[in-house]
């Protein structure tokens, strides 16, 4: 017989959860959710909130129970689609970073996401990277050490400083920056991770300590304007570091491509003579509202045909399922939403598919590696390099 746990309730809407007291279950949420489009998965997301409301969740001690109901808890990437579907606006994954949190503070979360708090606790990025090799990618280039005075302090993203397959958009970005001659400078080895990912992950003393790291650090530089290789980083600021956060100029790579090729300081050249379509982040599209500017990017580089995935672009785009920790769980064949995303982008006769995002990056090309896809998966930074030449 069931039995409400009150206190658990209790706990989770003053961890953040007090959304789930808006939902009335109409279940248009359903429709727009990734794991909708996913054949073996039934992910009843509008169910969660009514389970908060009753004191339903983690009121279980039967181990398998336990280790099902987190499966599940761990489903949603943040992705933020049922939010722009819901008719009372319910932030369903602010709710679920509230139960995580409670999962989180009694260890009760997957492994390998367990691994990746405690290599970020210990060395300040979820990879475990030495914070003095966090800019090793850009030895034998010539990249200045921000200092004050300078326009533009570039936070790089631990996943593009460590990752060896997105260093190689690091070093695209430093050869656009220098041929605008951009002002600008790296944080180096004092930098540490934005804590976007964990905090939605449920880790929130982990994020708070890096908050408070970061933002000591850019008010120490006088930082004036923040450069983002990430979407990830860019959205967490914007939401998560509040007056740093809001007395500073936020911008994203492609805001400033576009900018430079708009002004006339950046004109690609070398033609790409290949149908490429666009993959629109959830943290840059539908959560920091940037859909234009990768495009016009693209659609400057000569001979390139950009294509949009039917049904499924801008503010409809399915996630890659990399955000709210995903990026760090390893879901069974046939159910990844990545495997979903690559086939919609193969489907539009593309070659390419161009991404601004690191973890969209990652997702994407172990899902066509392993669906032995005949497409390419390259950042719009990496795209553009290649036109500009040498």
């Amino acid at each position: 017989m069931f039995s409400p746990d009150f206190e658990i309730r209790d706990l989770i809407i003053e961890y953040g959860g007090e959304e789930a007291l808006k939902c009335y279950q109409c279940g248009m949420c359903m429709s727009l959710c990734p794991w909708y489009q996913v054949d073996n998965v039934t992910f009843t997301v509008y169910r969660l909130p009514q389970a908060v409301r009753l004191g339903a969740v983690l009121n279980t001690e039967d181990k398998e129970k336990v280790a099902a109901e987190v499966t599940e808890l761990y489903r949603c990437v943040g992705c933020e689609a049922c939010l722009y579907q819901c008719p009372r606006g319910v932030d369903i994954p602010a709710v679920l970073r509230a139960v995580r949190r409670i999962l989180v503070e009694n260890r009760s979360i997957p492994s390998p996401l367990q691994s990746t708090i405690a290599r970020t606790r210990a060395t300040g990025n979820p990879l475990g990277g030495a914070p003095g090799a966090r800019t090793d990618w850009a030895k034998g280039l010539s990249v200045p050490v921000f200092a004050p005075g300078t326009e533009y302090a570039w936070f790089t993203c631990c996943t593009a400083d460590y990752d060896s397959r997105c260093q190689a958009v690091g070093r695209a970005t430093v050869s656009i920056l220098a041929r605008a001659q951009v002002s600008y400078g790296v944080l180096g080895a004092k930098q540490v991770c934005c804590g976007e990912a964990l905090r939605k992950a449920g880790a929130e003393q982990v994020f708070r300590q890096l908050a408070e790291d970061n933002t000591a650090l850019i008010t120490r530089l006088e930082v004036k304007k923040l450069l983002f290789t990430s979407p990830h980083c860019l959205n967490g600021f914007r939401r998560n570091y509040g007056e740093i956060a809001a007395g500073r100029e936020l911008v994203h790579v492609t805001q400033l491509f576009a900018r430079l090729i708009d002004e006339g300081q950046l004109t690609p050249m070398k033609h790409l003579d290949k149908r490429v379509t666009y993959h629109d982040p959830c943290t840059l599209g539908r959560q920091s509202g940037i859909y234009e500017e990768p495009r016009r990017v693209l659609q400057s580089i000569p001979g390139l045909e950009l294509v949009e995935i039917e049904d499924f672009n801008r503010d409809q785009s399915v996630c890659c399922g990399g955000g709210g920790g995903g990026l760090w769980l390893d879901w069974p064949k046939g159910e990844r939403l990545s495997d979903i995303r690559v086939k919609q982008a193969a489907q539009t006769g593309a070659k390419v598919l161009a991404v601004a995002c690191p973890y969209c990056l990652q997702m994407f090309e172990d899902s066509v590696k392993t669906m032995n896809l005949d497409l390419e998966v390259r950042d719009v930074a990496e795209l553009l390099a290649d036109s500009l030449g040498e």
